[in-house]
């Protein structure tokens, strides 16, 4: 596919902010070897495979009762919080969708806060509420994303704005939320606007001075490879977001990335493929070259996005170890990938499905079902999972010792019916007769669960009682697994059996994700809590008795 190279954009500055004095020293080693080291959190994901599994033992099954609260920070701000944070030599650096703050980690204390300004109209523009799922760090710098389509870069001591960089218009209905992926010297971002009527894209970025390296459009244009996958000049607005950080292999040298649905969700009127919508797509940082792709749902009428692009695991199957990427997609099938070429291994259901069959081992494609033949041909049928997925946004952990995949997944389906499409410039381009959810009577309508990839089963699962939780997890070698609740509770379960051993009542629901560190011979534990997010969609009534307010939670032993 064609690549856009881009003269430098203008750079700006900003009034500092403090006078602290942190380590400057974070470099790309420090970043390919984040997930062995045991004092820092420098990547999104824990590592750069996105398995979110530490080997810290000092919180385990036998003292995780002791655990308790050490300091909490208010974020000042009443969206629902996503970030994850990072922590560099005692600094923590989190983010809102309105600021980014660097903390104490030890005490809470603020060392910098810088505080962002966005047109009154900016939340018209974005589907699924108004958040900020963190930063990146390299070289003494703090880089972010930005509701109204900029990527942001800080000094990491004082807070000062560097650079400024613009991405797209955001009256297009095109913004940032995910925290940016720096690998091989490249920091890239992805961008948001799948019900607008958008064209997806991934940039890579100089990490140094803001100019733009590449553009990726993930919409193949007429003459490209793919491009015969779209009728006529559907694929302007054919979607395919790139929502979510990526992963990445050094090994390799390949960055995995996910991309969203098609757009609009009426999948009759772009028929065919429509690469490269619902893909992981493994391209080479430092050009943006595509090496492979593999498509979940082809031609997708149901907003099944794939832009959680899963973990990077390695192995043993049936004998041989190997490289994989394993992902619990949104359309409810449960994907074993081989990372080097794509080569499917295994998709098996992790959650009730009726939009297809199966998948065919041999061609890579779902083999969809009546009730989907059905949708196509104009017909009102309820689908599992729904437009919210089997598992939506927020990422599972690994356990390399249990071999399993802990993730929150979802029980709902939507009745889905097609309409005449109709494109408008930054208003939701879906052309389908959107009626809300259908929750199945006497069933839980979500479970945390601990799924063998290559099945699909689950060797154990929790239901949530109420409201389902849409929090990321945390595995760690004390053999537990941390996550939080839509009520407000950070949790810790035992990750052999799924019994609960501690929980903490943070105030506001959790939609975050958990992250552990060291710090002079101690375990901590730190997530973000604040209720709303994607699930506000839903219409549960339920969420009205859940209080507003973001805060950063941080628990020690005592």
């Amino acid at each position: 596919m064609k690549h856009l190279f881009f003269p430098q954009l203008v750079i700006a500055s900003a009034i500092t902010l403090g006078g602290w004095s942190a380590p400057q020293a974070q470099t790309l080693t420090d970043l390919r070897n984040d997930h062995a080291t045991q004092d820092n959190v420098l990547t999104y994901g824990m590592g750069y495979s996105n398995q979110r599994y530490s080997t810290l033992k000092g919180i385990n099954t036998g003292n995780v009762s002791k655990l308790a609260p050490v300091w909490n920070y208010s974020l000042n701000n009443s969206q629902g919080q996503e970030s994850q944070p990072i922590v560099y030599e005692g600094v923590m650096y989190v983010t809102t969708h309105t600021s980014t703050v660097a903390v104490d980690a030890l005490t809470g204390r603020q060392v910098w806060k810088q505080e962002l300004e966005f047109p009154s109209d900016i939340a018209k523009y974005h589907c699924c509420g108004q958040i900020n799922r963190g930063v990146a760090i390299l070289s003494g710098m703090v880089y972010r994303t930005t509701l109204d389509a900029h990527v942001i870069a800080y000094d990491a001591k004082t807070g000062k704005q560097i650079w400024k960089s613009k991405v797209a218009d955001y009256k297009d209905g095109q913004g940032l939320t995910a925290a940016p992926l720096i690998a091989n010297g490249v920091l890239m971002t992805g961008i948001s606007g799948g019900e607008y009527g958008t064209r997806g894209f991934i940039d890579g970025w100089d990490p140094q001075t803001g100019k733009k390296l590449w553009r990726f459009y993930t919409t193949a244009a007429p003459g490209e490879k793919g491009g015969d996958t779209w009728p006529g000049e559907t694929y302007v607005h054919g979607g395919a977001p790139t929502w979510l950080t990526g992963a990445y292999d050094p090994e390799l040298d390949l960055v995995y990335w996910g991309t969203g649905n098609g757009g609009p969700w009426n999948a009759e009127v772009r028929k065919g493929d429509n690469l490269y919508i619902d893909s992981v797509l493994a391209f080479r940082p430092k050009t943006g070259e595509l090496v492979w792709h593999y498509q979940f749902s082809p031609n997708d009428p149901f907003d099944y996005d794939s832009t959680e692009v899963g973990m990077l695991v390695d192995m043993e199957i049936g004998g041989t170890k190997r490289k994989v990427l394993a992902q619990a997609n949104r359309n409810g099938f449960f994907y074993v990938l081989d990372r080097a070429n794509g080569k499917l291994l295994a998709a098996n259901p992790y959650v009730k499905v009726n939009w297809a069959d199966k998948i065919d081992l041999a061609t890579g494609r779902p083999v969809e079902s009546e009730l989907t033949k059905r949708i196509r041909a104009g017909g009102d049928e309820v689908v599992f999972p729904s437009a919210i997925g089997g598992k939506n946004w927020t990422p599972m952990s690994w356990n390399p010792a249990t071999k399993l995949a802990y993730a929150n997944t979802l029980n709902f389906g939507f009745p889905y019916q097609q309409a005449k499409p109709e494109y408008k410039k930054g208003e939701w381009y879906i052309a389908m007769n959107f009626r809300g959810f259908t929750f199945p009577k006497n069933e839980p309508h979500g479970h945390l669960k601990a799924i063998d990839p290559m099945t699909g089963k689950s060797k154990w699962e929790m239901a949530w009682p109420g409201l389902p939780s849409m929090a990321g997890t945390l595995s760690t070698a004390g053999g537990l697994v941390f996550t939080g609740a839509a009520t407000g509770e950070v949790m810790a379960l035992d990750a052999n059996t799924g019994k609960k051993l501690w929980q903490f009542q943070t105030g506001s629901g959790i939609i975050g994700l958990p992250v552990t560190w060291e710090r002079n011979g101690t375990q901590y534990v730190s997530i973000v809590s604040g209720g709303g997010g994607v699930y506000t969609l839903t219409g549960d009534e339920r969420m009205a008795q859940i209080p507003a307010g973001g805060s950063l939670w941080t628990f020690a032993i005592k």
